[in-house]
């Protein structure tokens, strides 16, 4: 499948909340399903493409919107995990169709070269402990886990820490 990572455009940003949402459901992230309060934060695409960087997969023949991330550097209201020097990714997700075809990879590396557009000295993302897959992919792509990263959200939600450093 031919894919483009670009920018999320106005335009996009309802899809953009709908497959976020929709992943985050059947992959069993959204405890109270579309009455969950983070699918409402999910779907604040346009706020979160205010204050960081929206960016999505697209087929590059129909431009259908398959994955999509987002990426914040430290001082962003969407970085939780990132320090000084540090940028952040988050809110990764692809569309069941399009797993397995280095759609999510090629997110996260878009994410690792932005961070190294900018300078920063390393990059950092939260995962809930089950995504197994996605840890494959992490450490895949020059991630380790930070374990003094981790932290909870919410009570009895822990998230693991990845770092890569350097970018």
């Amino acid at each position: 499948m031919d894919i483009t990572i670009r920018p999320a455009r106005p335009a996009e940003f309802g899809a953009v909340g709908d497959l976020l949402v929709e992943v985050y459901l059947a992959d069993g992230l959204l405890t109270f399903g579309e009455n969950d309060t983070y699918a409402a934060e999910l779907r604040k695409v346009a706020h979160r493409a205010e204050h960081a960087e929206v960016l999505v997969a697209v087929e590059t023949a129909g431009e259908r919107v398959l994955g999509a991330v987002t990426f914040a550097a430290y001082g962003s209201p969407y970085a939780d995990l990132a320090g000084p020097g540090e940028g952040e990714f988050r809110m990764l997700a692809v569309r069941a169709e399009g797993r397995g075809q280095g759609i999510g990879e090629a997110l996260v590396t878009a994410c690792v070269e932005r961070a190294r557009a900018l300078g920063l000295r390393a990059i950092v993302l939260s995962s809930q402990p089950h995504l197994l897959p996605a840890h494959r992919l992490y450490r895949r792509l020059g991630f380790a886990r930070a374990r003094e990263r981790d932290w909870d959200p919410i009570p009895g939600v822990t998230l693991w820490a990845f770092i890569r450093e350097p970018v």
